[in-house]
């Protein structure tokens, strides 16, 4: 990390129960400089968890500002609780004063605030935040409630505290726009789809957007010659397929509830399944006087919250899933008996359904499967079990490079592949398939693009 040097860009990514702060110093162009070099150094970074559930932890990493006279900053680190945090305007509020107390960074010399907003609808580009803007995001705060209105309630706190910072929103769909018209429009009325806004967005696209420059640095191949398969694996979970550099196709839909199942979040099930889980509702076909209606706020929040892993098994907990999953056991029937196994295997199998159909979509020419986000990039059993399926398209895993440290220290994007000249399986000889772990930064691609676009600075 780097004491602050040039013009500050704060990056914010809020989820739906924390807040992920980071700080960067832009550095000053220069023509000696590689083109894909990075456009900002990191200076701090701070997060705080558990917002939702008080006391919220607060965490503080990084360089304190150059004292007068000294080329060099300090180190600062803060771990603590925090009572008095309760939403997460509270909480950017508390880091504000944590800058300039532990960092003695001023809040006067940030330049910009880029918001890692989930839900853009039609924006097509990263836009400033005018009440015009804001207003029309939160208007699609419905279709992405566990982060929307908490990258809002944050926004109307830098534009209050930090009113000389010019905000700017980066939307998770951008990255998705280029997807065929037949991939991202539903089969209903196309007359009213359109006028509602009804059709695929995707999300986690900053991730991905990351995710592929950093892949094709790696492979020392151009994106736009890239064909990659990412799994994005977190609390929430999402798919895609990347065709010469561009978004072919991605899990998640209208919202970020479809496809893939997360922490709380179902994924995709049967459209009229809601209706039939939620009390007395299933009835309104055969015996209206009978059922209760299901208002969709009702439904959504059953779905985004109240659903995943966290009910099949009582934890949001990843690793502790797989710990207790008896994966050693290979009888099929632990599913029935282990609700870990249950949860471990169906997170498996509704993964493989992405990877086999984006396979095709992609007519074999695969260049990496990718593994991205806090499970994809720490979960050992996880890759494991999903590289032993897909060992019949030509993907292999070195099990001493996936049971190795594959940490940020080794590395922006590690292989874990079978080196091309020791594979024995269906894809030897072919084009190569490389099984990679990348280590996403959402915050980083926000800030690293708000540096790169000339027309700010």
């Amino acid at each position: 990390m780097s004491p602050p040097s040039g013009s500050l860009i704060l990056a914010l990514n809020s989820g739906s129960s924390s807040l992920k702060i980071t700080l960067y110093s832009r550095r000053t162009p220069s023509p000696n400089l590689p083109n894909d070099a990075p456009a900002v150094d990191l200076v701090l970074s701070a997060s705080i968890s558990d917002i939702s559930a008080p006391p919220a932890k607060f965490k503080l990493k990084g360089t304190t500002a150059a004292k007068s006279g000294s080329l060099e900053g300090s180190s600062v680190s803060k771990e603590e609780s925090v009572d008095s945090i309760k939403d997460h305007a509270s909480a950017f509020d508390y880091f504000l004063r944590c800058l300039e107390e532990e960092a003695s960074i001023k809040q006067e010399d940030i330049e910009y605030i880029c918001h890692r907003i989930v839900h853009g609808g039609n924006f097509a580009k990263p836009v400033v935040i005018t009440k015009e803007s804001y207003e029309d995001i939160e208007h699609l705060t419905d279709l992405a409630p566990l982060h929307n209105g908490a990258a809002l309630s944050v926004i109307q706190v830098c534009i209050d505290k930090l009113p000389h910072a010019k905000s700017i929103a980066y939307f998770d769909t951008t990255f998705h726009r280029p997807m065929p018209v037949h991939i991202a429009s539903v089969a209903l009325d196309q007359e009213i789809a359109k006028k509602k806004g009804l059709k695929k967005y995707g999300f986690h696209g900053l991730s991905y957007g990351f995710i592929l420059r950093s892949v094709a640095k790696f492979l020392g191949k151009p994106t736009e010659q890239l064909n990659l398969i990412v799994l994005h694996l977190g609390s929430g979970a999402s798919a895609c397929a990347i065709k010469a550099g561009q978004s072919l196709d991605t899990s998640m839909g209208l919202t970020p509830v479809s496809g893939l199942p997360g922490a709380t979040r179902s994924g995709a099930i049967d459209p009229s399944l809601i209706f039939h889980y939620t009390n007395r509702a299933g009835k309104i076909t055969h015996k209206p006087s009978a059922a209760v209606p299901v208002d969709v706020t009702v439904a959504e929040d059953i779905l985004n919250r109240h659903a995943g892993w966290k009910v099949l098994t009582g934890t949001t907990d990843f690793g502790l899933i797989a710990e207790r999953a008896e994966l050693e056991d290979t009888d099929e029937g632990v599913a029935e008996r282990n609700v870990y196994r249950l949860a471990f295997e169906l997170f498996v199998d509704r993964i493989l359904n992405y990877v086999g159909a984006y396979y095709l979509k992609l007519g074999g020419q695969v260049d990496a499967l990718v593994f991205a986000g806090g499970i994809g990039e720490k979960s050992v059993p996880l890759r494991e079990a999903i590289a032993r399926k897909v060992r019949c398209l030509g993907f292999e895993v070195l099990d001493e490079k996936n049971n190795a440290d594959v940490g940020e220290s080794k590395g922006t994007v590690v292989s874990i592949s079978v080196p091309d000249t020791e594979k024995s399986g269906p894809g030897a000889g072919g084009r190569s398939k490389q099984i990679l772990v990348c280590h996403t930064d959402e915050q980083f691609e926000m800030a690293n693009d708000c540096a790169l676009d000339r027309s700010r600075w």
